[in-house]
């Protein structure tokens, strides 16, 4: 599991404009052709470049609080600000955690269902390769957050679980099918279970998400499915790691992930 001391080469050697920065990021995740329930790219403008980047899953307090810890001049998550449906206004712990961040001077960069898609640093791929999926591919569902995969050998539904509850540190809740093997599995990190009847037409065994709703485990049972939900936050550490990464052997920064433990 990913902790606060993972970071990408201590001393930074370069600064990089936000601006460049989100343009760059717009570019590799195809930010333009998703229609999403937050903005994408730059949600908080700073004061000066980024030389020292933090990334983390969300972007709440204890996040902001670590990354001026850090020094950070841009915090890098998944689940930003300003989503659809919400009271704008920035009063509350909205507007507690707006004030830290613009005191500090810091950036705040987001990236939700351009993260969970893309290819190769996404959420989906990099879960895949946490849990040791093999042959794994998106599918046409749901623009490509639904991916399907193998098991390097099969597995009965509860050491399937015990599997993905040891490689994710947390353990993971299963439903439906009790018995049989599991070898082919589809997924959708964070709250995908909406997708399990869908993915049921994929000729799986399993499938696996982040959360577990009321109407699920009737529908797993139903499709004769294994459904495992392993924790929203738990299946969404590993994208935006990839992403801090990446950006910061591109540009030359400092990198650290921080993580906010969260048992959803």
């Amino acid at each position: 599991m990913a902790n606060d001391a993972d970071f990408t080469d201590p001393i930074a050697t370069a600064m990089t404009e936000v601006q460049d920065l989100v343009r760059y990021c717009d570019d590799l995740l195809e930010a333009a052709r998703f229609t999403d329930y937050a903005p994408n790219g730059l949600q908080v403008e700073g004061e000066r470049p980024i030389q020292r980047l933090v990334s983390g899953v969300t972007a709440c307090a204890a996040l902001i609080e670590a990354a001026i810890a850090e020094q950070a001049d841009a915090i890098l998550v998944h689940h930003g600000w300003f989503w659809k449906n919400e009271n704008p206004c920035l009063t509350g712990i909205k507007g507690r955690r707006a004030r830290t961040l613009l005191r500090a001077g810091a950036s705040l960069i987001a990236y939700h269902l351009p993260l969970d898609a893309h290819p190769e640093l996404g959420n989906n791929a990099t879960l895949g390769r946490r849990l040791d999926f093999i042959d794994t591919e998106p599918t046409a569902l749901a623009n490509g957050l639904v991916w399907v995969g193998r098991l390097t050998e099969p597995m009965t539904p509860a050491a399937f679980a015990e599997h993905v509850s040891q490689r994710l540190a947390r353990p993971a809740q299963r439903v439906g099918r009790e018995n049989g093997v599991i070898e082919r599995v589809a997924w959708c990190t964070g709250g995908g279970q909406s997708y399990l009847e869908q993915a049921a037409d994929l000729d799986i065994d399993a499938f696996l998400s982040g959360e577990l709703s009321e109407r699920t485990t009737h529908q797993a049972r139903e499709l004769d499915l294994c459904y495992l939900a392993a924790g929203h936050h738990a299946t969404e550490r590993y994208g935006i790691q990839a992403l801090g990464e990446h950006l910061a052997k591109r540009f030359g920064l400092w990198h650290h992930f921080v993580e906010i433990d969260n048992p959803a």
